[in-house]
Order: structure tokens, then C-alpha cells, then sequence
């Protein structure tokens, strides 16, 4: 809508990942090398927290398009799933098809096979479950063992748990206590810092065609969009869009404080 206004090539600030819009902070730096070294040298479970848009899915599927097809991965975004379910999923991710297992037991005999198969060609196999918070007790055991299926020398499941704060809560509960244990990795992402706020405004805008991100956003309103989204990327997407529309309906090429904040539009 105001894309023709701003003399820019599409909105800068969608809600919708997109590889072309990457910015990376420090903090996000370091959990994408976190994670990249679990998978290499195949540590287990690996957890990754953060607040509700922080950008955790985000550096999930930077990781995933930089891993080569020596790693086998399984992504399981929604794990609401019942133990069948969950076992079920992983049979058709694993083997491309619909299996029907009598027992558990079965399952895991065939399952470990299958694992070993994949270690002995130098491959890896990496289960990620976002939104892991939300797993019961009950399901968050039943993805402890899968921990036990290993060689001599290396785990034949890596697990990465990415999650809200709120995992960190249910890991420490007493009945965690074994799969806490079993964690050789974790880190808390970060919200941007001010600094980190003006590179990620600035990297977005020149994507989308700015030639000079500075005149649309000066540092004042850069400065009210770092207070008012506390320096979370989803909230600054909101924030900035909205201030964009806001200066659009009013015809005005430059955002103020007002309007990054929401003052503005309250009036």
C-alpha cells in the first residue's frame, strides 16, 4: 500500500521469515554456532530459548539451510501429538512412507536400525521440535529415551528442544530431572540491543529498496522503537510497519517518535 509512496521495491517489514530480510545479532550468532556444532559433533539434546519473537524459528531455518545432506532432519513444529502420533511422524519422516508398528518395542527395534544405517554412512540425524514448552511431562520422557539409542562412540538422535522461557520452567520440574541432565548445550537468545535495533531497521530497508533507511527512520525514532518493542524483531516488524502506514495516511515521508511509538495513532 504505501510500498510506491516510500519509492520502495516491497514493505520491509513482514511478519513472514524470509531469507533476503536475514539479520543476525551477536546473540543470534552465537546460538546458530551452538547449534551447528550439536549437530557436527552430534551432542543430544541441545536447547534453545527466547521471548515470543526473539527470532528462535528464525535461526532454526538458517541452520537448516546451511546444513548439507549429510544430516537427516526431522522438523516438528506442532508437538501437541500423542505418543503414537509422535512415533507415527517419525516413521514416515524416516522412511518416506506409512508404517505400521504392533508395539513401541517394534518401533524402536526398527527405528534404531535405521539410525545405525544412517551413522554408518557418515550421515547425522537431527530432530528439531519448536515450540517445545508446550510438551507434557509425559511426551518430554518419551523424547528422553530416544537419548538412549547411541553407540559406543556417538548418539544416533540429536534433539534440539526450542522453546519459551516457559521450557526452562518445565525442565526443572523433578520428573525433568533425567532429561535436564542429558542438555550438553543451551542458550537464551537475546533481545536486540539499540544499537542492534538501527542495523536491523537499517538492513530491512535497504532490502526492500531504500536507498537511505536514515531519512525514514532518524535516530529518535529508532530510539522509540527499541523502548517500545523492548528489542524483540516481531515487535519492531509491528511498530515500524504500522509507523509506515501512519506517515503514509498522513502523507508525510518521514516517520516521527509519535508515530513509532503509537502515541500518534491514539489522538
Amino acid at each position: 500500500m504505501y510500498t510506491e509512496f516510500f519509492g520502495l521495491k516491497e514493505k520491509p517489514f513482514e511478519l513472514t521469515p524470509s531469507p533476503r530480510f536475514l539479520y543476525l545479532s551477536e546473540s543470534h550468532k552465537e546460538a546458530l554456532a551452538l547449534l551447528r556444532y550439536g549437530v557436527m559433533e552430534q551432542k543430544g539434546f541441545v536447547l534453545l530459548t527466547g521471548e515470543v519473537g526473539t527470532g528462535k524459528t528464525t535461526v532454526v531455518h538458517v541452520l537448516l539451510s546451511r546444513l548439507d545432506k549429510s544430516v537427516k532432519c526431522i522438523y516438528l513444529s506442532n508437538p501437541l501429538l500423542s505418543t503414537k502420533d509422535l512415533l507415527s511422524y517419525l516413521a514416515f519422516s524416516a522412511f518416506g512412507r506409512k508404517v505400521q508398528f504392533k508395539s513401541k518395542v517394534q518401533f524402536l527395534v526398527v527405528f534404531e536400525e535405521y539410525l545405525k544405517r544412517v551413522s554408518q554412512h557418515q550421515r547425522k540425524f537431527l530432530m528439531i521440535i519448536d515450540e517445545a514448552q508446550r510438551l507434557s511431562f509425559e511426551m518430554l520422557e518419551e523424547i528422553r529415551l530416544f537419548s538412549n539409542l547411541e553407540t559406543d562412540e556417538r548418539k544416533l538422535v540429536n534433539i534440539f528442544l526450542i522453546g519459551q522461557p516457559e521450557l526452562n520452567e518445565n525442565l526443572s520440574d523433578p520428573r525433568c530431572r533425567p532429561l535436564l541432565q542429558r542438555i550438553s548445550i543451551r542458550h537464551h537468545l537475546a533481545p536486540l540491543s539499540l544499537p542492534e535495533t538501527r542495523e536491523y531497521v537499517a538492513t530491512r530497508l535497504k532490502v526492500a529498496g531504500a536507498e537511505d533507511p536514515d531519512f525514514f527512520f532518524d535516530k529518535k525514532v529508532l530510539k522509540a522503537l527499541h523502548k517500545y518493542s523492548s528489542g524483540y524483531p516481531r515487535l519492531i516488524n509491528v511498530l515500524a510497519d504500522n509507523a509506515l502506514l501512519l506517515a503514509y495516511s498522513r502523507g508525510k515521508k518521514k516517520v516521527t517518535a509519535g508515530m513509532a511509538s503509537g502515541e500518534e495513532r491514539r489522538r
